[in-house]
């Protein structure tokens, strides 16, 4: 049985977070997504720990504070390094990917070109982190 998740999304582009929420849409996902602009918007959501995220979706390329630097900081973290976190983006740097892994991500997803693939791995993604046991805090 799928559950619905509360979703941190981390994107700087006003596009990406469109498209990213039409697929919600699309997929008739009952996902609740909580959308941050960047590293630092995220980690003041976090900081209340009002809402703890289920799972944490972010881009590497982001202002203020990169994907990598965010990790870092949330996983030094005791309660918050345990949400699952998954890299969406269009890097496919074999350094950045390696670099993510070492920190502790759970996945690597390179935004396809085409919608409709991009639509089948968000799709795929969310479904499995939507039937997989999570940690809850």
């Amino acid at each position: 049985m799928t559950k619905s998740l509360n979703i941190l999304l981390i994107e700087d582009d006003a596009i990406e977070v469109m498209k990213f929420n039409r697929v919600m849409r699309t997929l008739n996902f009952n996902h609740k997504i909580i959308e941050a602009n960047n590293g630092e918007e995220a980690l003041d959501i976090l900081k209340t720990k009002e809402i703890i995220p289920d799972i944490i979706i972010l881009d590497l390329n982001m202002p203020k504070l990169n994907g990598i630097e965010f990790l870092t900081i949330l996983k030094s973290d005791e309660i918050l390094k345990y949400i699952p976190s998954i890299i969406l983006t269009t890097s496919s740097n074999h350094k950045d990917m390696l670099e993510c892994y070492k920190i502790g991500i759970a996945g690597y997803v390179l935004k396809p070109l085409k919608y409709e693939d991009y639509v089948d791995r968000v799709k795929k993604m969310l479904e499995y982190w939507s039937c997989t046991e999570l940690i809850s805090q």
